[in-house]
């Protein structure tokens, strides 16, 4: 959903393994690398988004995890304007995000990225606390560090 202001409402989903690493997924085709992230539906809560979306990217259930925080204010991104899809209604110009912060409970043998047929990620690991902030698309460093 995208708000009056030109924000889709998303969830940016950060998994620790409980021993200060963080889980860094690979976009397909892609060198670049992120927190699995992904918005939220009409008539959704930010909860049912983040468990629609951790299963639909990484394959894991609420059941493999533990929430241990979750952001209170929605944090904001603008994307970049040679980015934009000029041509959807309404224009999307940034992501208003709620950012989970969730324990690894299961195993990571349970890792899939191809559960909805459309997969966002080919690879994933575990990356020290801090190292996404540097090594994530520039247009996101910010919101990335704020939510950290």
């Amino acid at each position: 959903m995208v708000d009056k202001d030109g924000f889709r409402s998303n969830v940016a989903i950060v998994i620790s393994d409980g021993r200060g690493k963080v889980f860094l997924a690979k976009r397909l085709g892609q060198q670049s690398w992120q927190f699995p992230q992904g918005g939220v539906d009409k008539g959704e809560s930010a909860d049912q988004a983040l468990f629609r979306e951790l299963y639909e990217e990484v394959g894991l259930e609420s059941s493999d995890v533990e929430i241990i925080q979750r952001s209170k204010k929605w944090l904001r991104y603008h994307i970049p304007p040679s980015m934009q899809r000029k041509n959807s209604k309404p224009l999307c110009i940034g992501q208003k995000q709620k950012w989970y912060f969730l324990q690894l409970t299961g195993d990571t043998s349970k890792v899939c990225f191809d559960t909805s047929g459309s997969p966002e990620f080919d690879d994933w690991q575990w990356v020290n606390y801090w190292y996404p902030i540097n090594s994530v698309i520039s247009f996101k460093q910010n919101v990335y560090r704020n939510a950290l």
